[in-house]
């Protein structure tokens, strides 16, 4: 598949969000369950640290008369220091699980003790979602904000996974929503490094592009209402991924939409992609 970028004009989002609400009432015949707060690190692993006992679980929500159905782990935003796992509306009675993660947050904890985290969270989804139904052959890791650098990372930077004996390229597709390309400000505010001044090092996703990275959805909002270079960073990315030969990378903007109103309209380029990975590794077999 060509690399491409795309900017969507705010009606034909409009359009879009119609459509996906006429998807889930077509869901109605399937049954879904939530299970909250399963501990993602063993006891042993996490005996001696209460504050990973408070934040290392995560919520898992799945379709409970499907096999084989794909698996979307989600990340939530907040500049590493906030925020608190959830299951996107939009994502829910669309035929496939969600893994809604809560990891450490700055100052209680430091790096790399949140991408560990989302590392472990990846790792107990590949091992434990066939339990459920799940294909593990089908997990899609994504987020928002700061969920959507953790998604980088994990997918472009293969150590984090390489200690749970899980190869990185085994994901089946990666869909960071507006996430730092360069290294994360927060990760530079532990470095003392001022938000304004950029750095790309190997706590950064462009430090890792690579040609055989599983494939890549790049999405933010509109650049003129994003953060201050986000929208550049991933286009940055884009291009990157483009000079080392990624043959399945994209990149979409959301014409109109912020930083914070984007991810709503994110999830239906994420279900889209979800579908095309899925008919592409079909296709393939």
């Amino acid at each position: 598949m060509r690399l491409r970028e795309i900017r969507f004009p705010l009606i034909i989002v409009t359009l879009i969000l119609t459509a996906m609400q006429v998807a889930r009432a077509e869901e109605t015949e399937v049954r879904y369950k939530t299970l909250n707060d399963i501990p993602y690190y063993t006891a042993e692993e996490s005996q001696q640290n209460e504050y990973m006992q408070e934040r290392c679980k995560l919520d898992l929500y799945y379709p409970t008369k499907l096999k084989g159905f794909p698996t979307v782990v989600w990340f939530h935003g907040g500049g590493l220091k906030g925020g608190s796992k959830s299951i996107p509306k939009e994502l829910q009675d669309q035929g496939l699980a969600i893994v809604a993660v809560n990891y450490r947050l700055f100052p209680k904890a430091r790096r790399p003790a949140y991408l560990k985290d989302a590392a472990a969270a990846v790792a107990w989804t590949f091992q434990h979602i066939s339990e459920y139904g799940g294909d593990p052959e089908l997990i899609f890791v994504a987020g928002h904000s700061a969920g959507g650098y953790l998604t980088s990372m994990l997918g472009l930077d293969k150590r984090w996974l390489a200690a749970h004996d899980i190869d990185a390229n085994r994901i089946a597709g990666l869909i960071p929503y507006s996430g730092h390309c360069i290294t994360h400000m927060t990760v530079r505010e532990e470095m003392g490094i001022e938000r304004d001044q950029p750095i790309i090092d190997d706590m950064a996703p462009l430090f890792h592009a690579r040609k055989d990275a599983p494939p890549i959805l790049l999405i933010t909002g509109d650049r003129e209402l994003e953060f201050p270079t986000r929208y550049e960073e991933n286009a940055y990315m884009h291009r990157l991924l483009q000079v080392v030969k990624h043959p399945q990378a994209q990149l979409f903007e959301l014409d109109g939409f912020t930083h914070g109103t984007m991810a709503r309209p994110g999830h239906f380029l994420l279900l889209e992609e979800v579908k095309r990975v899925i008919k592409a590794k079909k296709q393939a077999d």
